[in-house]
């Protein structure tokens, strides 16, 4: 790998981190940069965890400190979420990513249609929909399908916890972001697992990518505590759409 090469890689993996931090969906950045450099495919994936473990548990631990977490929420679903990306990861090549692109795309586009049409979406919080009931199917929704979706596809993770927060305990777009980190590290975590165990990571590069993750991620965590959820919601449309685009791309393409 050329010196070029490598200084893209650093500088995709920064911008991933920042992605991240923000709304989810730094892999649209990071994976594709690494396959670009000639990566195989499943060493790409496994990499780009281990860049993306770092910076996402970097904006964690950046949100705990400003921000109050249900622990309640986060601290169950993280740990379902280490053992169902785990399982998720081993299935991965039991699964076509074929089939599952198209469900993914459908939802993403409903995603953006219901943040555009209610501007208020996520603006403030809704206490009031906190109910038992919708602690635990925000637990499973976001520990045990997102995790296991993570394991197997991953792209837009992190996106998908925020409007999982948001919908079913009607957190606003910076605590749902805070608490989505706390699971994603999870999640990144179950499948780095995994894949280190088949021997898929390129250590050396991960390593030096996570270091840049980290920058963007701290950077990317502290721009959305200081902008608050305006800031969030207009990037997490922008990502829904790249993400749209990118798996059209792959599908039709």
């Amino acid at each position: 790998m050329s010196l070029e090469q490598v200084v893209v890689l650093l500088a995709a993996a920064a911008g991933a981190g920042w992605i991240d931090a923000v709304v989810g969906g730094g892999g649209l950045l990071q994976l594709p940069a690494l396959m670009v450099a000639g990566v195989p495919t499943i060493q790409a994936i496994a990499t780009n965890k281990l860049s993306s473990i770092f910076g996402t548990a970097s904006a964690a631990v950046t949100y705990v400190r400003t921000t109050k977490l249900d622990p309640h929420v986060a601290v169950p679903a993280g740990v379902l979420a280490v053992l169902c990306s785990g399982l998720g990861a081993s299935a991965a090549a039991a699964i076509s990513s074929d089939v599952l692109r198209p469900l993914v795309m459908v939802v993403l586009l409903g995603v953006a249609a219901f943040v555009t049409l209610r501007p208020s979406f996520g603006a403030l919080p809704q206490p009031h929909l906190r109910t038992r009931a919708r602690v635990g199917a925000a637990i499973l929704a976001s520990g045990v399908l997102i995790a296991f979706y993570d394991g197997i596809m991953g792209p837009g993770t992190g996106t998908f916890l925020i409007i999982a927060f948001t919908t079913i305990l009607g957190l606003d777009f910076v605590h749902a972001s805070a608490t989505s980190k706390i699971i994603n590290t999870g999640t990144n975590l179950g499948a780095l697992l995994v894949f280190g165990y088949q021997g898929h990571i390129l250590w050396a590069l991960g390593l030096g990518m996570a270091v840049c993750n980290i920058a963007g991620a701290q950077l990317g965590a502290r721009m959305a505590l200081r902008r608050g959820t305006g800031f969030v919601r207009v990037v997490l449309l922008c990502v829904v759409v790249a993400m749209v685009a990118r798996l059209g791309w792959q599908q039709f393409g």
